[in-house]
């Protein structure tokens, strides 16, 4: 009888510290249902360890895997490439193999994208997001090479936030502005979407809202929280209370991961089993 090895694929986490990864549970369970014999490990890797854990992941013949903070900057010079997009927000979240390269991708803002298109066409639309850190950075970016309207920086630290407006407009041609986030923010009746890409409401915080006002706002305005736990934010409850479209963080971390999926495995997911699953890892 003929002996036969089963050769597993391994993709995974580089994080630190390593916490309880919900993405982890999403992508083995649509490995599964795909009926791949694929598997995402979590795993710690400390800032001075990252060169060796990407080493290891070459020899090992991992096909790729994700980056937390603080990896996502860090990790660029240890790779073969970087997507034009990614350089653009500066950060890589997902290293995919090709053949023996190791290509740096950043599905963050292209998995929101992917949401927000589900509503609307962002294509001439002003948008606002609140915070100027990496979701907001990834999220910005993606907006102005899909042409938005406007993009409007709303963020605590000056600095920071005149930063981003600036990147944008010199390095994309974007129409952006910044915007001092000194006191409640009023959401004008001329915006079509407004993006809460801090982490104000985030657990354990769940009570917490962005200091802003909808009252001036238009009754269409969609609302997008890129919170996934918990899924219902007060900003997304209090849109939804005035008959406002909303979406929720998990839609971001749901298609981002979608995304990684694709790239890794070049296979399309059963998206409905990798949102229960992450469902489920929130309940």
């Amino acid at each position: 009888m003929m002996a036969v090895n089963y050769k597993e694929e391994l993709v995974g986490v580089f994080g630190f510290p390593v916490a309880e990864n919900p993405t982890c549970v999403m992508q083995n369970a649509a490995f599964a249902a795909a009926h791949l014999f694929w598997r995402y490990l979590t795993v710690e890797v400390k800032p001075e360890d990252l060169p060796a854990a990407v080493a290891g992941a070459r020899a090992m013949g991992w096909r790729g895997f994700n980056c937390t903070i603080p990896h996502k900057v860090a990790v660029i010079p240890l790779l073969d490439e970087v997507a034009p997009d990614a350089k653009l927000i500066g950060a890589v979240n997902t290293v995919r193999r090709d053949g023996d390269r190791f290509i740096g991708e950043n599905t963050d803002g292209k998995g929101f994208m992917r949401g927000l298109r589900e509503k609307l066409d962002p294509a001439g639309k002003r948008i606002v997001i609140l915070g100027a850190g990496g979701a907001a950075r990834a999220i910005s970016v993606e907006l102005a090479l899909a042409r938005a309207g406007e993009v409007i920086i709303v963020n605590r630290g000056y600095d920071r936030g005149a930063a981003l407006a600036e990147h944008l407009r010199r390095n994309i041609g974007a129409n952006a502005q910044f915007v001092h986030w000194a006191r409640t923010y009023p959401v004008g009746v001329d915006v079509d979407v407004l993006v809460n890409a801090t982490s104000i409401g985030l657990y354990p915080d769940v009570d917490a809202l962005p200091d802003v006002s909808l009252d001036q706002a238009r009754r269409n305005l969609l609302v997008c929280d890129v919170i996934p736990n918990p899924p219902n934010t007060p900003l997304i409850k209090l849109a939804a209370s005035r008959g406002m479209a909303t979406i929720n963080g998990l839609a971001m971390l749901v298609y981002q991961g979608v995304i990684g999926f694709e790239l890794w495995t070049g296979v399309k997911p059963d998206e409905t089993v990798m949102k229960t699953a992450l469902e489920q890892a929130f309940a």
